[in-house]
């Protein structure tokens, strides 16, 4: 799909990834192209996925969600299909925010957010007690976000 986009995708993307909810003419003054042009290329990126959401990024601490758990999960060697179950399991939970599939000393890594440690020790018994593949939970505490984000640099 990379290789489909152009300079002027390119240009879009970086644009609607630090906003969102600017207009078409905006980007189109920006990228020089005319605004139906610019609404025909975004439509395009959303139906191929390029575009796969368009999101609020909201204050954990507004939440009450303050804290930020980095949980390495060891999955037992010989449970060929628990990737796949624990992603389906995964994607239900709205405080684990990211899962990675890693090399090292554990298998996956996953953001979790929760009120104070306390929730955090009832989602990690709820992982363990609905996943029986992963056997050890390594936790970091975040102490303090140095940097958030989901921008991706675009190669034009």
């Amino acid at each position: 799909m990379a290789g489909l986009l152009d300079a002027f995708d390119g240009n879009i993307l970086e644009i609607v990834q630090r906003n969102c909810q600017l207009k078409a003419e905006t980007i189109a003054e920006e990228v020089g192209l005319s605004a139906s042009a610019v609404q025909r290329r975004l439509k395009r990126m959303r139906e191929e996925r390029v575009i796969s959401a368009e999101i609020a990024v909201v204050d954990r601490k507004v939440t009450g969600n303050s804290m930020t758990f980095i949980a390495g999960m060891e999955i037992e060697r010989e449970n060929y299909d628990a990737l796949s179950k624990f992603r389906i399991w995964a994607e239900k939970q709205d405080h684990i925010q990211q899962v990675y599939y890693v090399t090292g000393s554990v298998d996956l890594i996953a953001i979790i957010t929760a009120r104070d440690v306390g929730q955090y020790d009832e989602i990690t018994a709820g992982i363990m007690a609905q996943n029986p593949q992963i056997k050890r939970i390594h936790t970091n505490v975040v102490l303090k976000d140095i940097k958030l984000g989901l921008f991706v640099p675009v190669e034009h």
